[in-house]
């Protein structure tokens, strides 16, 4: 019989020091707030924990990396809206642009930095970059998409001077 308690327990333990050790480095997010609960249990805010921790403790296992640094990790889009579009996530927490501080200088610069390779990399011309704010962030974490099309000027792009 204590066999059948003793299992249990070690499990959750392991569980928690693993959550621990995971989400160590992650900025707090609101989604388990019950009291007061103005935004708990949104889908975006799990979703930049979840990236928080994938990117920051296992960015070797995230799949269509195309370029990592010690700060910065690139990715293909899963769903392409142009020939090439990447996202570009800092390997620290970072809620949104608005959230950036002196100590991520270091990891906004290297991503600029992976930017401009992949520009330079892929002879990328008509190209766009941007970021999202957390009304239109589906991740709530600090990302950057460098979005690219065939050497034609993308959809409702203004005629250049």
């Amino acid at each position: 019989m204590k066999t059948g308690i003793v299992l249990p327990a070690l499990a959750l333990l392991g569980g928690v020091v693993l959550g621990g050790y995971l989400f160590s480095d992650s900025q707090p997010r609101s989604f388990l707030a019950l009291s007061n609960c103005v935004s708990c249990y949104r889908p975006n805010e799990l979703a930049g924990l979840l990236a928080s921790a994938g990117i920051q403790k296992a960015a070797g296992a995230i799949p269509l990396v195309v370029k990592e640094t010690d700060r910065c990790v690139a990715i293909e889009h899963p769903f392409h809206a142009a020939k090439f579009h990447f996202v570009v996530f800092p390997k620290k927490d970072i809620k949104d642009i608005a959230h950036i501080s002196v100590d991520d200088q270091q990891y906004v610069l290297d991503c600029l930095a992976v930017v401009r390779s992949l520009v330079v990399e892929n002879d990328l011309s008509a190209y766009r970059l941007e970021t999202n704010g957390p009304g239109l962030q589906y991740v709530t974490y600090l990302h950057f998409h460098l979005i690219a099309w065939d050497g034609r000027p993308p959809p409702g792009a203004a005629d250049a001077p």
